[in-house]
């Protein structure tokens, strides 16, 4: 496939006028004999984006330990511009936890679906004080042969696991696991310094920046302060226009700049559905137009695709190619495959999205 005439985005970040080759699912030198031409003049050419948090949509859940609900949420995830997701798992016990893992590995997807480029394992390794829709009962201390008896029935698959570092055993975990495994910050009521502690022993990551952490203080910084403070540390953002204001969005995008923010959607099960109760790790949990929450008021994911949160942060005043970085390039480069997702350079997925100049989704390769 030759892909012609389009606003290509660059490895160097840019837009650029210029045929792209496919072939088979790699982006390639050259162009194959004989293959098909797509025209894309005057539409911009961008990576698929790639969501590393997301529970679910469309009445499907990644904890409901379904192969065919994760078919589903795939091929929901790809008919929004979303070409690669991690799905996210919540607070469950070691024994649930090990047949929802087990589901990846028979995972084997078509064309119409997003691919699966591994398991965002967020929970149980959380603090009872900031588990926001997460089941306290379920809660424990990070654990690293907990971790590895997971990943050993994900085949392996575990990108992401989320934790609080002031929870006991929490340093000796990232310590001992930071090499394999990207270790995210998140559900947690630590301090300045005991997230600067846990960043400087090798956690890369934030999970849902702002919610489910202490306030960002002039006083006392916190999390948010600790991952400035840390440049190799890279932060998730939803941008739904619920759980964050638009001027917080702004703000945050001139604190951390475009290089260090991965946008997320969170979203959950109700995500492409009507109004009414859905579940969440196994919590009632009631969508209302745009938000989701609990019983007692507390926002429960989000019901917005990746992409529409994409859009969102264009409407707010991010340039394009901020926000291509953002929800494409940022999210695979977290996780360790920037090589083969959220790039458009030979040897990368032609995982591609053509847009016209009102980010309107013209197709989907």
């Amino acid at each position: 496939m030759i892909i012609k005439n389009g606003l290509v985005y660059n490895e160097n970040g840019d837009f650029e006028k210029r045929d792209i080759y496919v072939e088979g699912e790699f982006i390639t030198d050259n162009a194959p004999e004989d293959c098909e031409v797509i025209d894309a003049d005057g539409l911009y050419v961008i990576p698929g984006l790639v969501d590393v948090h997301t529970h679910g949509a469309v009445g499907h859940d990644f904890c409901d330990a379904d192969l065919d609900g994760l078919y589903k949420i795939a091929e929901f995830e790809k008919s929004k511009g979303v070409t690669a997701f991690c799905p996210t798992s919540m607070t469950l016990s070691e024994e649930r936890l090990t047949g929802i893992f087990a589901t990846i590995k028979d995972f084997k997807p078509e064309k119409k679906h997003a691919r699966v480029l591994g398991i965002n394992m967020e929970g149980p390794f959380i603090s009872p004080k900031k588990m926001g829709a997460q089941n306290p009962k379920y809660i424990m201390n990070s654990d690293v042969e907990v971790f590895r008896r997971l990943n050993e029935v994900s085949g392996g698959n575990i990108r992401l696991v989320t934790l609080a570092p002031e929870t006991e055993g929490a340093n000796l975990f990232i310590k001992e696991l930071a090499n394999e495994v990207s270790i995210s910050v998140g559900h947690s009521d630590a301090n300045y310094e005991q997230a600067d502690t846990a960043f400087k022993n090798g956690a890369n990551h934030v999970t849902h920046l702002f919610n489910a952490m202490p306030a960002f203080n002039h006083r006392e910084p916190g999390i948010v302060g600790a991952a400035f403070d840390n440049t190799g540390v890279m932060a998730e953002l939803i941008c739904d226009k619920v759980h964050i204001h638009p001027c917080m969005i702004r703000s945050t995008f001139r604190l951390f700049g475009e290089d260090r923010i991965i946008l997320i959607s969170d979203s959950m099960e109700a995500t492409g559905m009507e109004d009414g109760t859905y579940s969440l790790g196994g919590q009632k949990v009631n969508k209302n137009g745009n938000k989701a929450t609990l019983d007692n008021g507390t926002i429960a994911g989000s019901c917005t695709d990746l992409f529409t949160c994409f859009k969102n942060v264009v409407e707010l005043g991010i340039p394009l190619k901020s926000a291509v970085k953002m929800a494409s390039t940022n999210p695979a480069k977290s996780i360790g495959l920037g090589d083969k997702a959220g790039m458009i350079k030979p040897g990368a997925y032609a995982d591609l999205l053509l847009l016209d100049k009102d980010l309107n989704i013209i197709k989907i390769l």
